[in-house]
């Protein structure tokens, strides 16, 4: 397990749509997560058992948690209750953080 990460000592995983990941943190409870959208990408609506907490490191997006809609910009930050429905569309080119508990296996592997 690392304890320090550097941002241009971490690779990126390429994703649909002209969007990527990169890990930048995490142990067996936690788990964090930069991702980067080009404008116009979606993140479709899912649902996972995880909790997650957001951070709007740049850009602009529509973020739907369990049908409600809200436009969040640089600064903005969101909460996803375990099991609820969420997705992302993004408006302008940015970065979320991502913060999941516990953290996210399905990424790992």
């Amino acid at each position: 397990m690392n304890i320090f990460f550097k941002d241009n000592e971490s690779g990126w995983t390429e994703l649909d749509q002209g969007m990527k990941r990169k890990i930048i943190g995490h142990d067996d409870k936690i788990m964090m997560v930069k991702i980067y959208f080009p404008k116009g990408a979606i993140g479709y609506e899912h649902q996972h058992p995880h909790s997650q907490v957001s951070y709007v490191l740049s850009g602009q997006f529509e973020v739907t948690i369990d049908g409600q809609k809200e436009i969040l910009s640089t600064g903005d930050s969101f909460f996803v209750p375990s099991e609820k429905k969420h997705g992302v569309v993004n408006m302008q080119e940015g970065y979320l953080v991502d913060v999941f508990s516990p953290k996210r296996d399905d990424f790992l592997s």
